[in-house]
């Protein structure tokens, strides 16, 4: 079954016929909210709102651990995440959605492993490739069919949050090859592979990171809101064709 994490600016689907709602009890406390069970296209799918459906959830106190484990104990198998970021090379525009394939992690301080107890062995996983090769590829063939323009590829910068960065801080995050700069794109990415959940990420850039294009003198929150609607009805589009194609 496919799970839908939905981030800033989609803390709901439209096009989901919900068929219930579920509180999950985990032992790593409280998800972000309860699941939200429903259908796109006849196909079924669950819907959990990262930061809360009230969107309430900073960044860094998400429970990634709890939202990770109560989607794969309903058997989610595959989620896909939608994220807002900023964009940082000047062809990466605002209202751009991108596919990312790698991942810088920046956070500190968040619970990032399901075996950090005393009495467990301790576990490393890969995580050469952060996101799924088929289900990255199921997302941008869906994208294609929806019509809709999207990036192939992409390194994404996890931040701490919840402030944005300052224009030096961009500065060192393209030196280090990131493109694009989000705060919640880790732990999820790597709790996900632990409990060996398929992940993949679409990302809506909603504005140009700090110091760049018209954001040279600071972020327009005006102009990001509207980029973000706009932006989210695409993907909802993309996401309808691909609960079609993931349950081929």
């Amino acid at each position: 079954m496919l799970g839908i994490i939905g981030g800033t600016g989609l803390t709901q689907l439209a096009n989901l016929e919900i068929t219930h709602r579920q509180v999950i009890r985990t032992p790593y406390g409280e998800p972000s909210g309860a699941l939200t069970f429903g259908n796109i296209n006849c196909h079924q799918v669950v819907f959990l709102a990262r930061h809360g459906y009230g969107h309430t959830i900073p960044p860094h106190l998400v429970n990634y651990r709890a939202n990770l484990w109560a989607l794969h104990s309903q058997g989610v198998r595959e989620v896909v995440s939608v994220a807002t970021v900023g964009g940082i090379p000047d062809d990466l525009k605002p209202g751009s959605i991108v596919i990312p394939n790698q991942i810088i992690d920046y956070t500190y301080g968040r619970k990032n492993t399901f075996h950090d107890g005393l009495d467990e062995t301790v576990t490393h996983i890969d995580f050469t490739e952060p996101y799924a090769q088929r289900l990255r590829a199921l997302c941008m063939r869906a994208a294609s069919l929806a019509a809709e323009d999207f990036v192939d590829g992409g390194t994404y910068a996890a931040v701490q949050g919840p402030r944005l960065e300052t224009a030096a801080e961009i500065n060192r995050l393209e030196r280090d090859g990131a493109t694009m700069v989000g705060m919640t794109g880790m732990p999820e990415a790597c709790l996900s592979r632990e409990l060996g959940i398929d992940y993949a990420a679409m990302c809506v850039v909603a504005n140009y990171a700090a110091g760049r294009g018209n954001s040279v003198q600071g972020i327009m929150y005006e102009e990001l809101q509207a980029v973000v609607n706009e932006t989210m009805g695409r993907v909802r589009n993309i996401i309808e064709h691909l609960v079609v194609l993931h349950a081929c």
